[in-house]
């Protein structure tokens, strides 16, 4: 069984519960697979990343396999507005959708979402081009979520965790991350210095036990855009970030990874 986010944005939680912790969220478009079902709640595995949760059964729409396929293809065109609209063709209702979400078969501004479909007629994404400049593009879409509210579990413009904010931001330029800050860090090739680390790579950041627990994009030479408090820029060296407000550092520098 096979389903897929027709809504703007559904909280993910640890547990089959509405009082348990969200953990990430889906936003409009994405597909998952259905584990199993407890009462009102379905466990999922998100086909973007295999990230395991519960949705409320009511927030998504059911898939055929074939569907599915189709649906989940990546690189997929993604919204590029800060916040705009779908219309489904049946009806003429609207839909929010958010930076990031998927625009699935998109093609012409029309797009589908199970057997639903929608029209769009928003800034896009452009993945798939092969003339596209990938650092840019990242620094590009980075700057969308500036000033986004920190959000345990977020992915969206309202409300975005580190990990969700790189992994979006690395979904719109047509690149695959992980969930998780830890996760992440796996993925990629390591360098050396801060001084070899370019627009568009990431960053990763450890606590007193060396776990990782914050991760960033490099915009520029020494500069570190990422969500902390709200998604923000920062400077950037060897020791790690430095907060323009508070005039400290506030995490410490572990790896610099390059993913494309």
């Amino acid at each position: 069984m096979y389903g897929i986010c027709h809504l703007g944005v559904v909280p993910c939680r640890f547990e089959p519960s509405d009082k348990s912790e969200m953990v990430t969220q889906l936003l409009f478009g994405e597909t998952f697979e259905i584990l199993k079902q407890e009462g009102k709640w379905i466990q999922i595995r998100a086909a973007l990343d295999g990230y395991e949760c519960w949705i409320d059964e009511k927030q998504y729409l059911p898939l055929s396999l074939e569907l599915f396929a189709k649906q989940s293809s990546f690189p997929a065109t993604c919204s590029a507005d800060l916040v705009d609209l779908v219309t489904k063709t049946a009806d003429n209702s609207l839909t929010p959708v958010l930076a990031g979400s998927t625009l699935p078969a998109y093609e012409h501004g029309k797009l589908s979402v199970g057997e639903e479909t929608f029209s769009f007629d928003g800034e896009i994404t452009h993945p798939q081009s092969e003339n596209e400049n990938i650092p840019a593009l990242i620094a590009e879409y980075a700057s969308v979520f500036l000033n986004a509210p920190y959000l345990w579990g977020g992915r969206s413009v309202f409300g975005i965790d580190c990990s969700g904010f790189t992994q979006v931001v690395y979904k719109m330029a047509g690149i695959k991350l992980k969930r998780d800050a830890y996760q992440q860090a796996e993925q990629g090739t390591t360098l050396s210095f801060v001084e070899e680390a370019q627009t568009g790579d990431l960053v990763f950041f450890d606590n007193d036990e060396g776990k990782i627990v914050h991760t960033g994009i490099v915009l520029s030479a020494g500069k570190i855009i990422h969500a902390s408090g709200k998604v923000r820029i920062d400077k950037l060296d060897h020791q790690g970030i430095f907060n323009h407000d508070t005039k400290k550092y506030t995490h410490k520098l572990r790896l610099i990874k390059r993913i494309f």
